[in-house]
């Protein structure tokens, strides 16, 4: 796929949404939102990953690659499927803060609540969760027994459990937990059926609208995850089924130790016998859910950064060649046309280059990072070509208010003179806000650029600074637990965007 027109969006994770209940949902405020991008003039909703999350919260490293997360289910739709009540309804309303997440709170509510919604299911709704789970056989089974049973021993390393028969997966062992937890089983299926049927409703409202999708895929799954435990021969494992070389990205202007993600790394050479078929049923999931997908970390296709799993940081670790165009050989002979967007940020080297160009997939390029130095880097608007993604910042970066206060005194004015923003006298730059001259300045270079698709993260769109930030790599503390108000949106100038877009021809 490559970009045709010119166009835009908006980074908002479904999790940020606002809402009565402690984390967006896939219910009203969903839809409102997805209103305010039709009338701001924009054509894309790009979420993050929408997986289970781990003990961080972290979506990037989920415990299955095609479940769906259940805290994103809309508790007032279930009401409105006759699952609960306008008094459970209302004694699952949040008290806490409604700019963050408060997962110990969240999760408790929901183990409640969900469980009581499970017991009142109709035969109509049995039979309808009934049809999903044979449809979804390749992945469903596998991931309600692997939650059940990581709940069962409380551990969700599954080289852990007090069971090496169901460590090893042998059939016996299967079976006899699948007979003993059938009931638990079956509960998490109902889990994965909302779900499903909440998200393809609001595709549905997005797409009727004008709306596009854009779904987030991590290019690495967790260790903890019922992908590994049930496909370990696809990746480097010892015989105890534990990583013996992982993830992560070299040491870089950024991070001095790199980033060691500590994910188990694919065995391509054992996926390439079967024609990538896991893979092939992931993207299949994907582009059905999504209207296009970024993959993250795509130069790991191209070579990827291996780490000795003994390792502490990413420093020790060397570039191994990826499967490159044989492994999208195959999928463009199973996705002829596929909605991907390369997310190639990092070390920009010849064969990744040509991986792109032979992929004919858009790229990414970051503003934020287009005035770190004084080099004519690749970031820099003028610099963009047609077939690029275009972002102020993404979700592993600070707001573009918080980005002003980062830079160097030099390269804020460098910044500010490319844009064309004079205003910076007496500090007026610090002047935030969702009319803040000085992201305006930035946002409209941006969408004068050649780039032919421009995302805003929500908190750019609304000039907010770096208490917002989604996430700040390397740290565990604070992360994923951003939320906008109804408030703060209803306070975006869509009669400005609404202008910028037609202005720019997007």
């Amino acid at each position: 796929m490559s970009l045709k027109s010119r166009s835009s969006g908006v980074l908002m994770p479904v999790s940020a949404l606002p809402g009565d209940y402690g984390i967006g949902t896939l219910g009203q405020e969903a839809r409102s939102f997805i209103d305010r991008l039709q009338a701001m003039g924009c054509t894309y909703w790009q979420i993050l990953p929408v997986g289970p999350v781990d003990a961080c919260f972290s979506p990037y490293k989920s415990t299955s690659a095609f479940a769906g997360n259940p805290f994103l289910i809309d508790l007032e739709l279930l009401s409105d499927w006759g699952l609960l009540t306008a008094n459970e309804l209302s004694a699952s309303r949040s008290a806490d803060p409604p700019y963050s997440i408060y997962y110990p709170n969240l999760i408790r509510n929901r183990q409640t609540v969900f469980k009581l919604a499970y017991t009142r299911l109709s035969d109509q709704l049995k039979k309808d969760i009934q049809d999903y789970s044979d449809a979804n056989q390749d992945w469903l089974p596998d991931f309600s027994l692997y939650t059940v049973l990581s709940q069962h021993f409380l551990e969700e390393d599954w080289t852990k459990w007090n069971n090496q028969d169901l460590v090893r997966r042998t059939p016996d062992a299967l079976a006899l937990a699948r007979h003993r937890y059938h009931e638990e089983i079956s509960f998490q299926s109902f889990l994965q059926y909302a779900y499903d049927r909440q998200w393809s409703t609001l595709k549905t409202y997005a797409n009727t609208r004008g709306i596009q999708i854009i779904g987030d895929m991590p290019i690495y799954v967790a260790h903890t995850s019922a992908d590994v435990w049930c496909h370990p021969e696809l990746f480097l494992l010892d015989k105890r089924g534990c990583p013996t070389e992982v993830a992560g990205v070299p040491p870089d202007y950024f991070c001095k130790d790199g980033q060691l993600w500590g994910n188990p790394l694919y065995r391509w050479d054992v996926m390439k016998k079967n024609h990538y078929a896991w893979w092939m049923l992931r993207i299949k999931k994907a582009l059905t859910n999504f209207d296009k997908v970024r993959i993250d970390h795509f130069r790991g296709f191209s070579a990827y950064w291996s780490v000795p799993a003994r390792e502490k940081t990413a420093r020790n670790g060397r570039w191994v060649p990826g499967p490159a165009m044989d492994f999208f050989s195959q999928l463009k002979m199973s996705f002829p046309n596929p909605g991907i967007i390369a997310e190639d940020l990092g070390l920009q080297d010849h064969d990744l280059v040509k991986l792109l160009d032979d992929t004919g997939f858009p790229g990414m390029r970051i503003m934020e990072f287009a005035f770190i130095d004084d080099d004519n880097n690749i970031h820099l608007p003028h610099n963009y070509t047609t077939n690029t993604v275009a972002y102020s910042g993404t979700h592993d970066n600070n707001t573009l208010l918080g980005t002003f206060f980062d830079y160097f005194p030099k390269n804020r004015q460098y910044a500010f003179d490319y844009c064309g923003y004079t205003d910076a006298w007496e500090n007026q730059w610090q002047i935030g806000g969702h009319h803040s001259p000085s992201c305006r300045a930035f946002i409209r270079t941006l969408f004068q650029s050649a780039a032919n698709l421009v995302i805003l993260p929500i908190q750019d769109v609304c000039g907010y600074g770096s208490d917002t930030r989604m996430n700040e790599p390397g740290t565990i503390k604070n992360n994923w637990v951003f939320r906008m108000t109804r408030e703060g949106l209803s306070l975006i100038d869509v009669d400005w965007y609404s202008h910028l877009n037609l202005l720019y021809h997007r």
